[in-house]
């Protein structure tokens, strides 16, 4: 078993060259550098960060241990990916560099009016926030366990020091800084999943070819599911991918702000592209890692830990538990470093993108020219700040939750916060009628409640059928349905479409 020490200095040493990229692309920052990255960023750099942005600690840890019981039915959902990422390089991104926007949800209040920019904000912030925190919870709950309890170190404690270390480094540089390190960062990551790979087949004492036959014969290589009833039926999942992929990368300033400092369009949609070709791959060696763990435990002998309260496996423990007690020194500090990359990676671009959202989309602080350029700064130093406490709150409120797989409760919240955005947006761009802005607010918030609804009782009213990831569907539907019964025809609008 790896000692507290030794995973404490992998993360001192890891934070050192994080803070050396950090103090060399904050050189002279401004708010614009802060914003947009002066609009100069190189679209492989963008694509590249994105990997890990996109990935974050939930992936890392939630995903491999899922393979247990949903076998390789995720990359449904990830070759869904393909169609929602295709989506959004040809019709979203058009749209936001012809408006040449910093805050994506600016489109709404040109659309429709203020009352839409600050709904369409709201929903992004409380999806990050949540978002965010669930992540976070789960990389910092392993470094508690494995360090800080050893210490007699509160979980608040550790929470606020993770925190404070995303802070020191995004504080000034912005978006300019958050494209380097998580190219960095997402390098990292990468590698960890392959080491760690290379870890789990030397402990089996498998050849290449082994390893390959063996995972794809195993009972967890399952890939395609049919049965239309499931949550995991192949057309649920498909498209659920694909609007997955729409709203949390193409409606989410946090993944589009750094898409949106690259030099051009054509750029951008390059990036975007070749981004979600790549994911694809990673997500696979990703399953692949899965099936590892699970068939190293089988091998071993090994238990997976229970969930005290409801007696199920704790399949999110399953990767940390054999690296860094069962699989050797290397292993341990090759886990360590990919789940420290893909925390940061995840969670820093949160704190700065909830920042230009809450700064741009409620005080307008990028049109106000009452303000000098040091009073606009400095108020933009103390959202930060605010956003890191409420992260900080956010995340030790979900210790208290028991949850078995983090991955899905992350994906169960983004089907409610986000559908409401994905039918604002849709209204926007492929109707030219316009809704009454005075009760958007209201009509964002009826559609995740009657999902709520639907998503408790469905199996006992409609014969057996169990919504899935599908529910972001509905309520984007719901919410489009809303607006077209709260709107009159109009011309001459801001669609995007011409």
């Amino acid at each position: 078993m790896i000692s507290p020490i030794a995973i404490i200095t992998s993360i001192a040493i890891y934070f050192c060259f994080l803070l050396l990229i950090a103090w060399y692309t904050s050189r002279n920052a401004t708010n614009e550098s802060y914003f947009t990255g002066n609009k100069t960023s190189p679209w492989y750099a963008v694509a590249f960060g994105m990997i890990g942005d996109s990935l974050s600690g939930v992936t890392f840890i939630s995903l491999p241990g899922t393979v247990g019981t949903a076998k390789f039915s995720y990359l449904q959902l990830v070759l869904g990916y393909l169609l929602g990422y295709y989506i959004i390089a040809k019709v979203l991104l058009p749209l936001y560099y012809k408006l040449n926007l910093t805050s994506i949800y600016s489109y709404l209040q040109q659309r429709f009016g203020a009352n839409a920019q600050k709904t369409g904000s709201f929903f992004f912030l409380l999806s990050r926030i949540i978002g965010a925190a669930l992540r976070l919870y789960l990389a910092v709950s392993v470094i508690q366990l494995f360090v800080f309890d050893s210490w007699d170190i509160p979980f608040f404690v550790s929470v606020a020091l993770i925190i404070a270390l995303m802070l020191i480094y995004t504080y000034k540089g912005g978006i300019k800084t958050l494209v380097w390190t998580d190219t960095f960062q997402s390098a990292l990551l990468l590698v960890g999943v392959v080491l760690s790979i290379v870890a789990l087949v030397k402990g089996l004492n498998w050849s290449a070819k082994e390893t390959v036959v063996n995972v794809v014969n195993s009972d967890y290589s399952q890939i395609f599911f049919w049965d239309w009833k499931e949550k995991n039926f192949f057309f649920k999942q498909f498209f659920s991918g694909a609007f997955i992929a729409i709203v949390m990368t193409g409606l989410d300033q946090n993944m589009m702000q750094k898409n949106l400092s690259c030099k051009s369009l054509p750029e951008a949609q390059k990036n975007i592209l070749s981004f979600s070709f790549v994911l694809v791959i990673v997500n696979i060696f990703f399953v692949a890692l899965g099936a590892l763990l699970y068939l190293y435990t089988s091998s071993k002998g090994i238990e997976i830990p229970l969930n005290s309260v409801t007696g199920k496996p704790m399949t999110d423990k399953l990767f940390p538990l054999l690296a860094l007690n069962h699989l050797g020194i290397f292993a341990a500090i090759v886990f360590i470093l990919g789940l420290t990359a893909a925390t940061f990676s995840s969670a820093d671009s949160v704190l700065t993108t909830l920042t230009t959202s809450f700064a741009i989309d409620f005080l307008k602080l990028d049109t106000r020219t009452d303000y000098t350029e040091e009073k606009k700064k400095n108020i933009r130093h103390l959202i930060h700040l605010a956003f890191g406490a409420i992260l900080l709150l956010t995340i030790v409120g979900c210790s208290l939750i028991n949850q078995t797989s983090v991955l899905d409760a992350i994906f169960t919240v983004a089907a409610y916060t986000y559908g409401p955005l994905l039918g604002l947006f849709a209204f926007g761009l492929f109707t030219t009628r316009i809704s009454n802005d005075k009760y958007i607010p209201v009509l964002c918030f009826i559609p995740p409640l009657i999902c709520y609804v639907l998503y408790e009782n469905s199996a006992v009213w409609f014969n057996g059928y169990k919504f899935g990831y599908e529910l972001l569907l509905l309520n984007g539907l719901l919410t489009y349905y809303g607006l077209w019964l709260n709107s009159k025809k109009a011309t001459n609008l801001v669609t995007g479409t011409t």
